[in-house]
């Protein structure tokens, strides 16, 4: 499989975005008008839709979230760690870290999705949808808790007012309960979730400023490896842990080494953190994942 290939269009939008926004007249004042929509409406109904067009089955995949969930804490914890490592821990300003921990264990759902029906068919696909169902949620948690601690604002308050934590709950209890989209929508939302993925990866591209990179390089460094190198490894680790069937064993790698989510810089930049630093990171993630996913799915998996 080739898969720069697979990992090329998302990378070519947030180029497009980037190169728009700094050489055309749709400047920033238009692309901050156009995050909030994709922040507010467009991501919430992609989310929810993502969820509930295929069922779950949570008795039958009970190895599988046991492990999908023990690497999603893994992440975290490894993120959230950072500033208390000896030698590493004083280096890094707090408030990027606050901004960027997330980098380092939320995943793009939607190559996500491309990638496991690529490799498992109809089962892998059930299987991503099932870890997205479960760690969208959890991750969300997680990505707004450093910053709103850091800002000092409620972090409760925060929870209930964001938008894609609403969406991945409400679409889990949804499916759960047996909702699905009726058909005479159906063509509406999916052209809704095209526009979100589109406009979001542009958006990323619009704020990005690679040169405020350079301001925390170890930071960078360190919240990239946990994504791309710690997390196949434990994705490894758990399938062995867990007993995970060969098609399981190779739905968890294939989520363990995908890029981070383009939605990292939208919440960033919402919540009034350095959202072009995060921008950058994940535009460098994404280029990441091509080295990243040949290394889980072709070195660990055999």
């Amino acid at each position: 499989m080739n898969f720069a290939q697979l990992l090329f269009p998302d990378f070519s939008l947030i180029l497009c975005g980037y190169l728009i926004c700094r050489f055309t007249a749709l400047n920033r004042d238009v692309w901050q008008q156009v995050e909030r929509l994709v922040y507010f409406f467009l991501f919430p109904v992609l989310l929810f839709h993502a969820i509930v067009k295929s069922p779950l089955d949570l008795t039958s995949a009970s190895s599988l979230i046991g492990a999908g969930l023990s690497l999603a804490l893994g992440g975290i914890a490894l993120s959230y760690s950072l500033p208390h490592w000896p030698i590493l821990g004083p280096c890094l300003d707090r408030r990027d870290h606050a901004a960027s921990a997330q980098v380092g264990f939320r995943f793009n759902s939607f190559i996500g999705l491309a990638l496991a029906e690529r490799l498992a068919g109809p089962d892998g696909l059930l299987m991503i949808a099932l870890l997205i169902g479960l760690c969208v949620p959890l991750f969300n948690i997680a990505a707004i808790w450093p910053m709103a601690h850091q800002s000092q604002s409620g972090f409760l308050r925060e929870l209930v007012r964001n938008p894609l934590i609403l969406a991945t709950a409400s679409g889990l209890a949804a499916n759960l309960m047996g909702f699905r989209v009726p058909e005479v929508l159906e063509p509406s939302v999916s052209r809704i979730g095209t526009g979100a993925l589109v406009l979001g990866l542009m958006t990323a591209g619009a704020g990005m400023q690679l040169g405020s990179l350079r301001q925390g390089q170890l930071l960078s460094a360190s919240v990239l490896v946990i994504k791309h190198l710690l997390m196949p490894l434990m994705a490894l680790g758990m399938s062995l842990l867990f007993g995970l069937s060969p098609t399981q064993t190779t739905v968890l790698l294939a989520f363990s080494a995908l890029p981070t989510a383009s939605t990292c810089y939208v919440l960033a930049a919402r919540m009034g953190y350095n959202g072009p630093y995060v921008a950058g990171l994940v535009t460098l993630s994404t280029l990441a994942g091509m080295l990243s996913l040949p290394l889980a799915l072709g070195v660990l998996r055999s």
